[in-house]
């Protein structure tokens, strides 16, 4: 992934250019200030990609944890609340 590394006076002078570029390549651009970065800046869509794949990673997290610590439900009796469950619903 190609991340350009931009000054904050530079993206001010240009922040529309700089919008359509990252919407465009999909690709972050670090902001300095001062010479240190300071901010990124990307795209919506690879923005929420990122976040989905930080929730999922931190249902496995649990998961893996509710594993080592014994929390779990058979398969079969999960099954048999939900149709319980469902069959509430329908009467």
């Amino acid at each position: 992934m190609a991340t350009s590394v931009i000054s904050l006076s530079d993206f001010k002078a240009r922040a529309s250019q700089f919008l359509e570029e990252i919407s465009a390549s999909q690709h972050p651009i670090v902001i300095t200030q001062n010479g240190s970065a300071a901010a990124v800046v990307q795209d919506y869509e690879s923005y929420q990609r990122m976040q989905d794949s930080v929730a999922l990673l931190r249902l496995m997290v649990q998961g893996e944890a509710d594993i080592k610590e014994g929390r779990l439900t058979p398969q079969r009796e999960v099954f048999s609340s939900l149709r319980k469950r469902l069959k509430g619903r329908d009467g």
